[in-house]
């Protein structure tokens, strides 16, 4: 599942560098189906981070691969 995870991000990446950010991938809990991020860059301090995160990556991770059912940021 962590390759079909870092192949969504991959194809989120470009928006957040366009803002001058990434995310990290930093670990894939499959069992509970719980991905865990880092936002770097000018998304670490950006307000509408959550926004992001939430409304954007997680539905997106959501729709791509079904088994996922949270996402947690650190």
């Amino acid at each position: 599942m962590t390759e079909k995870v870092e192949k969504v991000l991959d194809s989120l990446r470009p928006y957040l560098i366009s803002d001058g950010g990434n995310i990290e991938l930093l670990g894939v809990d499959e069992k509970h189906g719980i991905v865990t991020v880092h936002l770097v860059g000018a998304c670490a301090t950006c307000p509408s981070a959550t926004m992001t995160l939430y409304a954007g990556v997680e539905k997106t991770l959501k729709e791509k691969i079904p088994q996922i059912n949270a996402l947690v940021a650190v």
